[in-house]
Protein backbone atom coordinates (compact mmCIF):
# COMPACT_ATOMS: atom_id res chain seq x y z
CA UNK A 1 0.00 0.00 0.00
CA UNK A 2 1.63 3.13 -1.32
CA UNK A 3 -0.92 5.90 1.62
CA UNK A 4 1.32 8.89 2.39
CA UNK A 5 -1.50 9.08 5.58
CA UNK A 6 -0.16 5.66 7.07
CA UNK A 7 3.53 6.93 7.10
CA UNK A 8 3.05 10.15 8.77
CA UNK A 9 0.50 8.97 10.83
CA UNK A 10 2.34 6.35 12.85
CA UNK A 11 6.08 8.58 12.55
CA UNK A 12 4.50 11.27 14.69
CA UNK A 13 5.25 11.35 18.26
CA UNK A 14 2.82 8.96 20.13
CA UNK A 15 0.37 10.82 22.18
CA UNK A 16 -2.53 8.53 23.83
CA UNK A 17 -5.45 8.74 21.39
CA UNK A 18 -8.32 6.46 22.91
CA UNK A 19 -11.04 5.56 21.17
CA UNK A 20 -14.25 4.19 22.74
CA UNK A 21 -16.89 1.78 20.97
CA UNK A 22 -20.13 0.98 22.62
CA UNK A 23 -20.97 -2.47 21.22
CA UNK A 24 -24.19 -4.30 21.34
CA UNK A 25 -24.64 -7.99 22.30
CA UNK A 26 -27.06 -11.02 22.60
CA UNK A 27 -26.48 -12.44 25.77
CA UNK A 28 -28.90 -14.92 27.39
CA UNK A 29 -30.73 -13.99 31.20
CA UNK A 30 -31.92 -15.64 33.77
CA UNK A 31 -35.50 -15.03 32.68
CA UNK A 32 -36.38 -16.17 29.31
CA UNK A 33 -34.55 -13.62 26.82
CA UNK A 34 -36.41 -11.18 25.14
CA UNK A 35 -35.90 -9.85 21.35
CA UNK A 36 -33.35 -7.53 21.23
CA UNK A 37 -32.06 -7.96 24.43
CA UNK A 38 -28.53 -6.76 24.59
CA UNK A 39 -25.45 -5.47 27.11
CA UNK A 40 -23.34 -2.59 25.96
CA UNK A 41 -19.83 -2.56 26.79
CA UNK A 42 -16.98 0.01 26.26
CA UNK A 43 -14.20 -0.94 24.75
CA UNK A 44 -10.76 1.10 24.24
CA UNK A 45 -8.79 0.91 20.96
CA UNK A 46 -6.02 3.55 20.38
CA UNK A 47 -5.32 4.91 16.82
CA UNK A 48 -1.82 4.58 17.45
CA UNK A 49 -0.50 1.47 17.44
CA UNK A 50 2.74 2.08 19.86
CA UNK A 51 0.39 2.66 22.64
CA UNK A 52 -0.39 -0.62 22.74
CA UNK A 53 2.87 -1.46 24.23
CA UNK A 54 1.48 0.65 27.57
CA UNK A 55 -0.84 -1.96 28.27
CA UNK A 56 1.30 -4.40 29.74
CA UNK A 57 3.57 -2.24 31.90
CA UNK A 58 1.66 -3.61 34.53
CA UNK A 59 4.07 -6.88 34.14
CA UNK A 60 6.92 -4.64 34.70
CA UNK A 61 8.69 -6.30 37.41
CA UNK A 62 6.92 -9.48 37.38
CA UNK A 63 9.22 -12.87 36.53
CA UNK A 64 9.59 -14.13 33.22
CA UNK A 65 7.48 -16.90 32.40
CA UNK A 66 4.58 -14.46 34.19
CA UNK A 67 5.14 -11.91 31.36
CA UNK A 68 5.95 -14.44 28.90
CA UNK A 69 2.50 -15.97 29.21
CA UNK A 70 0.14 -12.70 30.08
CA UNK A 71 1.89 -9.92 27.74
CA UNK A 72 -0.11 -9.23 24.79
CA UNK A 73 -2.51 -11.55 25.72
CA UNK A 74 -5.58 -9.47 26.82
CA UNK A 75 -8.73 -11.86 26.64
CA UNK A 76 -11.39 -10.40 24.49
CA UNK A 77 -13.32 -7.57 25.35
CA UNK A 78 -16.27 -8.59 23.03
CA UNK A 79 -16.92 -12.55 23.93
CA UNK A 80 -14.36 -13.05 26.66
CA UNK A 81 -12.07 -15.36 24.95
CA UNK A 82 -8.80 -16.02 26.83
CA UNK A 83 -6.67 -16.22 23.96
CA UNK A 84 -6.12 -13.60 21.59
CA UNK A 85 -8.02 -14.64 18.06
CA UNK A 86 -6.62 -14.74 14.30
CA UNK A 87 -7.67 -11.77 12.68
CA UNK A 88 -7.07 -12.28 8.96
CA UNK A 89 -9.17 -9.61 7.24
CA UNK A 90 -6.85 -8.12 4.63
CA UNK A 91 -7.99 -4.42 5.18
CA UNK A 92 -10.58 -2.31 7.86
CA UNK A 93 -13.31 -0.33 7.00
CA UNK A 94 -13.17 3.18 7.37
CA UNK A 95 -16.26 5.42 8.62
CA UNK A 96 -14.94 8.49 6.69
CA UNK A 97 -12.36 8.52 3.47
CA UNK A 98 -8.73 8.32 5.00
CA UNK A 99 -9.72 7.99 8.76
CA UNK A 100 -9.27 4.34 9.89
CA UNK A 101 -11.35 2.93 12.50
CA UNK A 102 -8.62 2.61 14.61
CA UNK A 103 -4.89 2.59 13.83
CA UNK A 104 -5.04 -0.64 11.24
CA UNK A 105 -6.02 -0.17 7.94
CA UNK A 106 -4.36 -2.56 5.66
CA UNK A 107 -2.97 -5.85 7.02
CA UNK A 108 0.70 -5.64 5.77
CA UNK A 109 0.95 -1.70 8.12
CA UNK A 110 -0.49 -3.77 11.20
CA UNK A 111 -3.02 -6.21 12.45
CA UNK A 112 -4.27 -6.64 16.30
CA UNK A 113 -2.89 -10.49 16.37
CA UNK A 114 0.61 -9.39 15.14
CA UNK A 115 0.40 -6.38 18.20
CA UNK A 116 -0.60 -9.20 20.71
CA UNK A 117 2.84 -11.26 19.96
CA UNK A 118 5.05 -8.08 19.36
CA UNK A 119 3.23 -7.02 22.88
CA UNK A 120 4.65 -10.28 23.85
CA UNK A 121 8.19 -10.16 22.41
CA UNK A 122 8.68 -6.07 23.49
CA UNK A 123 7.42 -7.40 27.40
CA UNK A 124 9.99 -10.86 27.44
CA UNK A 125 13.06 -9.13 26.05
CA UNK A 126 12.36 -6.05 28.60
CA UNK A 127 11.47 -3.61 25.50
CA UNK A 128 9.08 -0.84 24.76
CA UNK A 129 8.51 -1.75 21.51
CA UNK A 130 9.12 -4.80 19.16
CA UNK A 131 8.13 -6.25 15.26
CA UNK A 132 7.41 -9.09 14.51
CA UNK A 133 8.76 -10.12 10.69
CA UNK A 134 7.97 -13.17 8.63
CA UNK A 135 11.71 -14.65 9.16
CA UNK A 136 14.62 -13.74 10.84
CA UNK A 137 16.58 -12.57 7.66
CA UNK A 138 13.38 -10.50 7.59
CA UNK A 139 14.93 -8.97 10.77
CA UNK A 140 18.59 -8.59 9.37
CA UNK A 141 17.32 -7.09 6.33
CA UNK A 142 15.01 -4.54 8.05
CA UNK A 143 17.86 -3.63 10.01
CA UNK A 144 19.90 -2.52 7.07
CA UNK A 145 17.65 -0.87 5.04
CA UNK A 146 18.28 1.84 8.22
CA UNK A 147 21.71 2.05 6.51
CA UNK A 148 22.49 4.36 2.79
CA UNK A 149 25.40 4.82 0.86
CA UNK A 150 28.47 6.25 2.36
CA UNK A 151 27.31 4.27 5.82
CA UNK A 152 29.64 1.33 7.57
CA UNK A 153 28.28 -1.92 8.98
CA UNK A 154 31.05 -3.67 11.24
CA UNK A 155 30.04 -7.48 11.51
CA UNK A 156 31.12 -9.99 14.09
CA UNK A 157 33.39 -12.77 11.93
CA UNK A 158 31.45 -15.95 13.05
CA UNK A 159 28.16 -14.85 12.11
CA UNK A 160 24.80 -16.92 11.13
CA UNK A 161 25.29 -18.53 7.59
CA UNK A 162 21.97 -16.50 6.16
CA UNK A 163 23.62 -13.37 7.01
CA UNK A 164 27.24 -13.59 6.12
CA UNK A 165 25.43 -14.67 2.79
CA UNK A 166 23.41 -11.53 2.45
CA UNK A 167 25.84 -8.98 3.33
CA UNK A 168 28.28 -11.05 0.77
CA UNK A 169 26.14 -11.65 -2.26
CA UNK A 170 23.10 -9.70 -1.89
CA UNK A 171 23.71 -6.19 0.26
CA UNK A 172 26.76 -5.20 -0.95
CA UNK A 173 26.65 -5.70 -4.68
CA UNK A 174 23.44 -3.61 -4.39
CA UNK A 175 23.92 -0.73 -1.93
CA UNK A 176 27.83 -0.40 -2.09
CA UNK A 177 27.47 0.08 1.80
CA UNK A 178 31.30 -0.65 2.92
CA UNK A 179 31.20 -3.76 5.76
CA UNK A 180 33.80 -5.40 7.96
CA UNK A 181 33.97 -8.91 9.92
CA UNK A 182 36.38 -8.94 12.93
CA UNK A 183 36.92 -11.16 16.10
CA UNK A 184 34.92 -9.02 19.02
CA UNK A 185 36.93 -11.15 21.70
CA UNK A 186 39.55 -8.34 21.51
CA UNK A 187 38.15 -5.18 22.47
CA UNK A 188 41.23 -3.59 20.99
CA UNK A 189 40.58 -5.13 17.53
CA UNK A 190 36.81 -3.86 18.51
CA UNK A 191 37.78 -0.32 18.73
CA UNK A 192 40.43 0.29 16.31
CA UNK A 193 38.02 -1.81 13.66
CA UNK A 194 35.47 1.21 13.88
CA UNK A 195 35.34 3.67 11.57
CA UNK A 196 33.90 7.55 11.44
CA UNK A 197 30.78 6.35 9.22
CA UNK A 198 30.17 3.31 11.51
CA UNK A 199 26.54 2.94 11.85
CA UNK A 200 25.38 -0.18 12.97
CA UNK A 201 28.03 -3.11 14.58
CA UNK A 202 26.49 -6.52 14.59
CA UNK A 203 27.36 -9.17 16.93
CA UNK A 204 26.01 -12.79 18.11
CA UNK A 205 26.78 -13.92 21.70
CA UNK A 206 27.08 -16.80 21.56
CA UNK A 207 27.85 -17.10 17.90
CA UNK A 208 26.89 -19.86 15.43
CA UNK A 209 28.86 -22.24 15.59
CA UNK A 210 31.78 -21.86 17.58
CA UNK A 211 30.19 -20.30 20.44
CA UNK A 212 32.38 -17.83 20.56
CA UNK A 213 31.06 -15.14 23.66
CA UNK A 214 31.71 -11.48 23.21
CA UNK A 215 30.92 -9.08 26.36
CA UNK A 216 28.25 -6.91 25.31
CA UNK A 217 28.38 -4.32 27.99
CA UNK A 218 32.17 -3.21 26.75
CA UNK A 219 31.33 -3.38 23.25
CA UNK A 220 27.60 -1.20 23.79
CA UNK A 221 30.26 1.45 25.74
CA UNK A 222 31.97 0.90 22.50
CA UNK A 223 29.61 1.89 20.28
CA UNK A 224 27.67 4.52 22.33
CA UNK A 225 31.22 6.23 22.01
CA UNK A 226 31.27 6.02 18.24
CA UNK A 227 27.76 7.13 17.85
CA UNK A 228 26.87 3.09 16.73
CA UNK A 229 24.06 1.42 16.64
CA UNK A 230 24.63 -2.28 18.44
CA UNK A 231 22.30 -4.96 16.84
CA UNK A 232 22.44 -8.17 18.71
CA UNK A 233 21.19 -11.16 17.30
CA UNK A 234 20.11 -13.37 20.68
CA UNK A 235 18.37 -16.30 19.24
CA UNK A 236 20.87 -18.96 20.62
CA UNK A 237 20.43 -17.43 24.48
CA UNK A 238 16.57 -16.41 24.23
CA UNK A 239 15.05 -13.56 26.50
CA UNK A 240 15.18 -16.44 29.05
CA UNK A 241 19.19 -16.58 29.23
CA UNK A 242 20.52 -13.19 28.53
CA UNK A 243 18.70 -9.55 27.61
CA UNK A 244 21.26 -7.29 25.94
CA UNK A 245 19.29 -4.33 25.98
CA UNK A 246 19.73 -4.26 29.41
CA UNK A 247 23.56 -4.53 28.43
CA UNK A 248 23.69 -1.62 26.76
CA UNK A 249 22.44 -2.71 23.63
CA UNK A 250 20.34 -0.56 20.78
CA UNK A 251 18.16 -3.16 18.90
CA UNK A 252 17.83 -7.49 19.81
CA UNK A 253 17.13 -9.20 16.96
CA UNK A 254 16.13 -13.16 17.08
CA UNK A 255 14.85 -15.76 14.43
CA UNK A 256 11.19 -16.43 16.42
CA UNK A 257 11.73 -19.42 13.96
CA UNK A 258 14.30 -20.89 17.15
CA UNK A 259 13.61 -20.66 20.71
CA UNK A 260 10.72 -18.86 20.81
CA UNK A 261 8.21 -20.46 18.51
CA UNK A 262 10.20 -23.46 19.67
CA UNK A 263 8.18 -26.56 17.88
CA UNK A 264 9.35 -26.12 14.22
CA UNK A 265 6.68 -25.38 13.33
CA UNK A 266 6.70 -21.53 12.03
CA UNK A 267 8.92 -18.97 10.50
CA UNK A 268 9.70 -15.77 11.68
CA UNK A 269 11.84 -13.12 13.31
CA UNK A 270 11.69 -10.49 15.54
CA UNK A 271 13.78 -6.92 16.67
CA UNK A 272 12.90 -5.51 20.16
CA UNK A 273 14.22 -1.83 21.07
CA UNK A 274 13.59 0.94 23.53
CA UNK A 275 13.91 3.92 20.97
CA UNK A 276 10.53 5.72 19.77
CA UNK A 277 12.13 7.46 16.60
CA UNK A 278 13.66 3.98 15.67
CA UNK A 279 10.05 2.39 15.64
CA UNK A 280 8.79 5.04 13.10
CA UNK A 281 11.70 4.70 11.20
CA UNK A 282 11.45 0.74 11.35
CA UNK A 283 7.67 0.73 10.76
CA UNK A 284 7.95 2.67 7.84
CA UNK A 285 10.62 0.91 5.97
CA UNK A 286 8.87 -2.49 7.04
CA UNK A 287 5.86 -1.71 5.89
CA UNK A 288 7.55 -0.70 2.64
CA UNK A 289 9.40 -3.23 2.07
CA UNK A 290 6.96 -6.20 3.30
CA UNK A 291 8.84 -8.15 5.85
CA UNK A 292 5.95 -8.02 8.40
CA UNK A 293 4.92 -11.69 9.60
CA UNK A 294 1.46 -12.68 8.54
CA UNK A 295 -1.10 -12.99 10.87
CA UNK A 296 -1.55 -17.16 11.23
CA UNK A 297 2.36 -17.20 11.77
CA UNK A 298 1.93 -14.83 14.93
CA UNK A 299 -0.69 -16.51 16.26
CA UNK A 300 1.14 -19.66 16.08
CA UNK A 301 4.24 -18.01 17.46
CA UNK A 302 2.57 -16.47 20.28
CA UNK A 303 1.24 -19.85 21.52
CA UNK A 304 4.59 -20.87 21.45
CA UNK A 305 6.38 -17.83 23.47
CA UNK A 306 4.14 -18.73 26.32
CA UNK A 307 6.58 -21.84 27.04
CA UNK A 308 9.53 -20.38 26.58
CA UNK A 309 11.28 -20.36 29.85
CA UNK A 310 10.54 -24.49 30.56
CA UNK A 311 11.76 -25.20 27.66
CA UNK A 312 14.69 -23.49 27.36
CA UNK A 313 15.65 -24.29 31.27
CA UNK A 314 15.11 -27.96 30.30
CA UNK A 315 17.39 -28.15 27.52
CA UNK A 316 20.30 -25.95 28.79
CA UNK A 317 20.44 -28.13 31.82
CA UNK A 318 20.07 -31.15 29.53
CA UNK A 319 22.85 -29.23 27.11
CA UNK A 320 25.10 -28.64 30.28
CA UNK A 321 25.22 -32.43 30.73
CA UNK A 322 25.93 -33.73 27.66
CA UNK A 323 29.33 -31.25 26.81
CA UNK A 324 30.10 -32.71 30.04
CA UNK A 325 29.72 -36.14 28.79
CA UNK A 326 31.29 -35.53 25.26
CA UNK A 327 33.65 -33.94 26.91
CA UNK A 328 35.39 -36.56 28.29
CA UNK A 329 35.26 -38.86 25.76
CA UNK A 330 37.85 -40.51 23.91
CA UNK A 331 36.96 -39.81 20.33
CA UNK A 332 35.79 -36.18 20.84
CA UNK A 333 38.67 -33.73 20.38
CA UNK A 334 36.98 -30.15 21.70
CA UNK A 335 33.92 -29.63 22.63
CA UNK A 336 32.88 -25.64 22.54
CA UNK A 337 30.34 -24.59 24.99
CA UNK A 338 29.87 -21.62 27.14
CA UNK A 339 28.77 -23.06 30.21
CA UNK A 340 32.05 -25.45 30.57
CA UNK A 341 34.75 -23.72 32.41
CA UNK A 342 37.24 -25.07 29.43
CA UNK A 343 35.36 -22.55 27.17
CA UNK A 344 37.97 -19.53 26.37
CA UNK A 345 35.04 -16.74 27.39
CA UNK A 346 33.48 -18.92 30.32
CA UNK A 347 33.74 -15.82 32.37
CA UNK A 348 32.14 -13.50 29.57
CA UNK A 349 29.48 -15.62 29.22
CA UNK A 350 28.32 -15.30 33.08
CA UNK A 351 28.75 -11.78 32.94
CA UNK A 352 26.27 -11.68 29.54
CA UNK A 353 23.49 -14.17 31.49
CA UNK A 354 20.62 -13.35 33.10
CA UNK A 355 19.34 -16.38 34.41
CA UNK A 356 21.85 -16.77 37.44
CA UNK A 357 20.80 -20.79 38.18
CA UNK A 358 21.97 -21.77 34.94
CA UNK A 359 25.27 -22.23 33.46
CA UNK A 360 25.26 -19.32 30.72
CA UNK A 361 25.78 -22.27 28.34
CA UNK A 362 22.28 -22.47 26.88
CA UNK A 363 21.33 -25.34 24.45
CA UNK A 364 23.71 -25.31 22.15
CA UNK A 365 27.06 -27.22 21.59
CA UNK A 366 29.49 -27.81 19.23
CA UNK A 367 32.71 -30.61 18.98
CA UNK A 368 34.85 -32.00 17.06
CA UNK A 369 34.52 -35.20 16.29
CA UNK A 370 38.19 -37.35 15.91
CA UNK A 371 38.86 -37.85 12.52
CA UNK A 372 37.78 -37.00 9.12
CA UNK A 373 34.58 -35.77 7.65
CA UNK A 374 33.59 -39.61 6.78
CA UNK A 375 33.85 -40.24 10.31
CA UNK A 376 31.87 -37.38 10.98
CA UNK A 377 29.20 -38.74 8.95
CA UNK A 378 29.15 -42.45 10.23
CA UNK A 379 28.34 -40.70 13.59
CA UNK A 380 25.79 -38.15 12.51
CA UNK A 381 24.10 -40.55 10.18
CA UNK A 382 24.06 -43.44 13.25
CA UNK A 383 21.81 -41.32 15.13
CA UNK A 384 18.48 -42.37 16.09
CA UNK A 385 16.69 -40.03 18.76
CA UNK A 386 18.44 -36.84 17.27
CA UNK A 387 17.87 -35.72 14.12
CA UNK A 388 19.53 -34.58 11.71
CA UNK A 389 18.37 -31.23 10.17
CA UNK A 390 19.05 -27.77 10.25
CA UNK A 391 17.90 -25.44 12.73
CA UNK A 392 17.69 -25.00 16.31
CA UNK A 393 15.79 -24.20 18.98
CA UNK A 394 12.60 -26.97 18.93
CA UNK A 395 11.67 -29.23 21.50
CA UNK A 396 13.73 -31.96 19.48
CA UNK A 397 17.24 -32.36 19.34
CA UNK A 398 18.48 -31.43 16.72
CA UNK A 399 22.27 -31.81 14.90
CA UNK A 400 24.01 -31.00 11.41
CA UNK A 401 27.49 -30.31 10.12
CA UNK A 402 27.91 -26.39 10.03
CA UNK A 403 30.46 -26.91 7.08
CA UNK A 404 28.17 -28.90 4.74
CA UNK A 405 24.75 -27.46 5.47
CA UNK A 406 24.21 -24.43 7.57
CA UNK A 407 27.49 -22.61 6.75
CA UNK A 408 28.35 -24.17 3.51
CA UNK A 409 27.90 -20.99 1.83
CA UNK A 410 30.62 -19.20 3.79
CA UNK A 411 33.98 -19.22 1.54
CA UNK A 412 36.14 -22.65 2.37
CA UNK A 413 39.27 -20.10 3.50
CA UNK A 414 36.77 -17.95 5.47
CA UNK A 415 35.88 -21.54 7.19
CA UNK A 416 38.96 -22.60 8.17
CA UNK A 417 39.51 -19.36 9.67
CA UNK A 418 37.18 -19.96 12.05
CA UNK A 419 37.30 -23.32 12.70
CA UNK A 420 34.32 -24.59 11.20
CA UNK A 421 36.32 -27.61 9.82
CA UNK A 422 35.02 -30.72 7.88
CA UNK A 423 34.78 -32.86 11.51
CA UNK A 424 32.91 -29.80 13.32
CA UNK A 425 28.59 -30.85 14.63
CA UNK A 426 26.30 -28.76 15.89
CA UNK A 427 23.57 -29.77 18.36
CA UNK A 428 20.48 -28.14 19.43
CA UNK A 429 19.65 -29.93 22.77
CA UNK A 430 15.69 -30.43 22.70
CA UNK A 431 13.97 -31.33 26.37
CA UNK A 432 13.81 -35.76 26.04
CA UNK A 433 14.77 -37.05 28.31
CA UNK A 434 18.31 -36.96 29.38
CA UNK A 435 19.33 -40.68 29.50
CA UNK A 436 17.90 -41.16 25.86
CA UNK A 437 19.96 -38.52 24.42
CA UNK A 438 23.23 -39.60 26.11
CA UNK A 439 22.32 -42.79 25.17
CA UNK A 440 22.13 -42.21 21.73
CA UNK A 441 25.30 -39.99 21.47
CA UNK A 442 27.20 -43.22 23.07
CA UNK A 443 25.90 -45.74 20.68
CA UNK A 444 26.80 -43.55 17.36
CA UNK A 445 30.19 -42.80 18.51
CA UNK A 446 30.74 -46.45 18.95
CA UNK A 447 30.05 -46.83 15.38
CA UNK A 448 33.27 -44.93 14.61
CA UNK A 449 36.02 -47.36 13.48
Amino acid sequence: MSKGRVSSKHSKKSTPKKVTKTISKATPKKTPAKKGSAVKKEIKIYTNQKDYFKLDEKYTGCGFATRAIHAGSTPDPVHGGVNPAIELSTTYVQPYPGVPSSCYDYARCGNPTIMSLQRNLAAMEGAKYAFALNCGMGATISICSLLKQGDHLLCIDDVYGGTQRYLRKVFTPQTEISWDMIDFTDLTKVKAAIKKNTKIIWIESPTNPTLKCTDIAAVAKIAKAAGALLVIDNTFQSPVLQNPLKLGADVVMHSITKYIGGHSDVVAGALMFNDSALYDKLYFNIKTLGTCIAPFDAYIALKGSKTLEVRVTRASENALAIAKYLEKHSKIVKVLYPGLPSHPQYKVSLKNRTHNKLSGGGGMISFYIKGDVKKANKFLSSLKVFTLAESLGGVESLIENPALMTHGSVPADHRKKLGIDDNLCRVSVGIETLDDLIGDLKQALEKIE
